[in-house]
């Protein structure tokens, strides 16, 4: 697989206060199962399919992740992390987190001026 086009939806994270009951919920229902991710402390989790895909995560709403909404949180590629954080603050939106390492890339996540909020992800070079 090549690098993302710029403007696809690339992942997608669940961040809520129990992660352990929510993953478990997702488990049963939908048929993932999980591998932990450290998270220096704690554990996060990486759902995945029965054909071995990695789909979606599944977070505690704590440390980087202290203040996400518990609600799905789509990720979308960007060329350029900070033009697109300086395009966001200028059209009403606001930064939720900062910018931080994420697979190589970084990422945070932003509020548009409607309230929604959506991860932008700029992959490695």
């Amino acid at each position: 697989m090549g690098k993302p086009n710029v403007g696809s939806i690339v992942w997608q994270d669940l961040t809520v206060e129990d992660a352990e009951g929510v993953r478990a919920f997702y488990e049963q229902v939908v048929g993932w199962t999980s591998e932990a991710v450290d998270m220096d402390g704690y554990s996060d989790f990486s759902m995945v399919t029965a054909e071995g895909e990695g789909v979606a995560g599944i977070c505690h709403a704590r440390g980087a992740n202290t203040g996400v909404p518990p609600q799905w949180l789509l990720y979308v590629t960007v060329a350029d992390l900070d033009a697109s954080i300086g395009q966001c603050t200028r059209l009403g939106g606001e930064v939720v987190t900062p910018p931080r390492p994420l697979a190589g890339g970084r990422m945070c996540v932003v509020k548009d001026p409607a309230g929604a909020v959506c991860g932008l992800f700029e992959g490695p070079e």
